[in-house]
């Protein structure tokens, strides 16, 4: 059948045309510099023409991958199959009761579901999201918090993928919800102590900025709610949160590296809250409370974190006292606090640990891990009182595990592992190498493959990066991936800088005006897994997605010949555009990981890497870019735009595929099957170009 849109056969693979009348070039003079861009009226997501110029993007993704139908369903059916449709959640206590969730067969979405006092009683489903989502295209649920009391659960809903929840109050005795709607926030709220107010955030409407904290009762419209907090700082954006003890509501305000807490007795939500430390730049804090102090996490004089306490009458840093100390060679992250115990989730030459300290002597000792190269995380741990603490495990052949730790006598208990159907571990293998980057440094790739395979220059190998807000990507479990295992590729991870792998030092050496470093990582990586024959040249493959799109669009223009085909998800690519523009989401907190273009110095910087601005005539290797309409975190124009210039201008005749889910944003499907149908995608894409079924 042949398929035409605008004039075209899109069944013969000619390409979609934007619309002539659009082509109108949008000119920006800033520093003395103008640049011109013939794409901006793309971003224009109410216009027919628009809309129109997208779907004949898809007609034409359809068309040219129709061969790969019967693959693409195939890999759907495995992937799905590996799925135990019919599981739980590890129940956790929680204020008399024990909280999971439910899985149950053909259901996309999940139910969540408590007993009282053990897990003998009788269940209580409190939110049926499979029943809640009926009848619409996308349902995310936000967070769910219960009163003190355990009769009311707040919740909040996104139907449309924008990142911005309608937050609900149901009665759990009764089943009924009450009318009060709070619209516009990041779908998660705390409550006070006095099991009626509750305290939540509401977004900027245009850029979406979490800016305001707010106080509603229960009862009472939300147009009568009192603002508690306003941060000014555009740059900035807020959290909320009670503390473990649930005697503290705190508000957080933060920016890339700095921080403020302020502070309110749960018991008094009419109160004023309190800054503890006053926000220095580059200063980050985070608060937890114990008894009569509060624990604080901190970069304060310690580049790769401390952790201090300070009584709760007090909390400026002049009265910090030290309780974990920093270390040059290894990196604090989170931490979880008991009567008797401090458990530290630590990083160390770039692997994970979890250490038990006695908090009476201070003696600490490390919880047994099974594997080289894995991913160890605290887990929910509600409980002050108790001997075990819990957490979670992973490696690229283990799935994601459950276990309990007895503090006092190191006994060890696997609560739950994923089950992953017909999956066997025994046939798989995981590893770590090093490559040395241009400038000496040494960067880790983590590697899982299939037993059998070997170093003799002929895999398929899919590299996979980030390499940004110092955010690791960790060699955690994929159920998914086995299929591409299974058909013979590598997967490795670059653990490029611009994460926090050996911890802020390589954070810092990835962000500003030294993000070169992220793409020359990437790129040695790549050739490092080519010249010590981990993958074939006609068979290397590159994926990233948000920030590790924009990776892949300035890998692409500097070392287009190096891979054979890149898959591009969600991608950050028209940086300069984006951060000179402070009406779209995101862009003011930005300015601290990329820079601000403003400042001529930064825009000189910015737009030498800028995957859009950047793209020249010349070949570049086959390339799946995916977006979504309603994504608040990259706007669906910025990878619109990046096709059409290729499209205009690459000199290649490889494949430019373009997939624009129009239903949904930056995280793709909601549902937890329907996911796999864009992973099928791009492992079709992938598998075609390797030539293999």
């Amino acid at each position: 059948m042949t398929i035409a849109i605008t004039g075209l056969c899109l069944s013969c693979g000619q390409k979609p045309q934007a619309p002539e009348a659009k082509k109108i070039p949008h000119e920006m003079t800033i520093h003395g510099h103008t640049r011109v861009d013939n794409y901006y009226w793309l971003n224009q997501r109410e216009n027919p023409e628009v809309i129109q110029y997208l779907e004949a993007e898809n007609a034409y993704l359809k068309a040219i991958m129709k061969h790969t139908e019967p693959l693409q369903e195939k890999l759907y059916q495995e992937i799905r199959g590996r799925i135990k449709e019919q599981d739980e959640t590890v129940p956790y206590l929680y204020n008399g009761y024990y909280y999971y969730n439910r899985t149950l067969p053909d259901t996309e979405y999940y139910v969540l579901c408590r007993k009282k006092g053990d897990l003998s009683g009788d269940e209580e489903v409190y939110l049926d999201v499979n029943k809640m989502a009926e009848g619409y295209a996308y349902y995310a649920l936000g967070s769910s918090s219960f009163s003190p009391d355990n009769q009311i659960v707040a919740y909040g809903v996104d139907t449309v993928s924008r990142r911005q929840y309608t937050i609900y109050f149901k009665n759990v005795e009764s089943g009924e919800r009450y009318a009060d709607a709070i619209p516009n926030t990041t779908g998660s709220c705390v409550w006070a102590n006095d099991n009626k107010t509750v305290f939540y955030i509401m977004k900027n409407p245009v850029t979406l900025r979490s800016e305001k904290i707010m106080k509603h009762v229960l009862g009472t419209p939300a147009s009568e709610d009192k603002e508690v907090y306003y941060e000014e700082d555009e740059t900035f954006s807020i959290g909320i949160s009670k503390t473990k003890s649930n005697a503290y509501i705190l508000i957080q305000s933060r920016a890339t590296l700095t921080g403020e807490v302020r502070v309110l007795d749960a018991n008094t939500p009419d109160g004023e809250f309190r800054v503890l430390q006053p926000r220095e730049k580059e200063l980050e804090y985070a608060v937890e409370h114990y008894k009569n102090d509060f624990f604080i996490y901190t970069n304060w004089q310690a580049k790769n974190y401390r952790l201090m306490k300070t009584p709760v009458t007090k909390g400026a840093k002049e009265s910090w006292e030290e309780v974990i100390p920093a270390r040059d060679h290894v990196q604090l992250g989170n931490f979880a606090i008991f009567n008797d115990y401090l458990v530290m989730g630590e990083k160390e030459n770039g692997q994970d640990r979890l250490a038990v300290m006695q908090i009476a002597d201070k003696q600490t000792k490390f919880i047994p891990m099974d594997e080289e190269v894995f991913s160890a995380r605290l887990s929910t741990n509600m409980e002050f009182n108790t001997e075990w603490v819990r957490y979670s495990y992973t490696s690229m052949i283990t799935p994601s595990s459950t276990y309990e730790y007895n503090m006092i006598t190191g006994e060890r208990k696997l609560l739950k592992q994923q089950e992953v159907l017909t999956y066997n571990k025994d046939h798989y293998e995981t590893f770590r190498i090093y490559a040395t980057a241009r400038d000496g440094k040494k960067v880790p790739v983590s590697i899982v493959r299939k037993k059998g395979l070997t170093e003799d220059g002929n895999n398929p190998l899919l590299l996979y990066g980030y390499g940004s807000y110092g955010s690791t990507m960790e060699p955690t479990f994929n159920g998914a991936r086995i299929s591409l295992l299974d058909r013979g590729f590598v997967y490795a991870i670059a653990h490029i800088r611009g994460g926090k792998i050996y911890g802020r030092d390589w954070y810092e050496e990835g962000r500003l005006l030294h993000k070169i470093n992220t793409f020359n990582d990437f790129i040695d990586c790549a050739e490092h897994l080519l010249e010590e024959k981990y993958a074939a040249k006609d068979k290397l493959f590159a994926m990233g997605g948000s920030a590790g799109g924009l990776l892949m669009g300035a890998v692409v223009n500097m070392r287009p010949d190096l891979f054979k085909g890149i898959v591009a998800a969600v991608p950050f690519v028209d940086v300069v555009t984006t951060m000179l523009d402070e009406s779209i989401p995101l862009t003011t907190g930005e300015y601290t990981e990329w820079g601000n273009p403003n400042i001529k110095e930064y825009y000189d910087y910015m737009l030498s890497y800028s995957p859009y601005d950047n793209v020249t005539a010349k070949d570049y290797p086959s390339m799946l870019v995916t977006t979504g309409l309603h994504d608040s975190q990259v706007q669906y124009f910025e990878p619109a735009k990046w096709v059409a210039k290729l499209r205009e201008l690459k000199t290649d005749t490889n494949q430019l595929l373009f997939s624009i889910n129009m239903d949904y944003g930056h995280g793709g499907a909601s549902g937890r099957f329907e996911y796999i149908r864009e992973t099928a995608l791009q492992y079709a894409f992938l598998l075609d170009l390797a030539g293999i079924k």
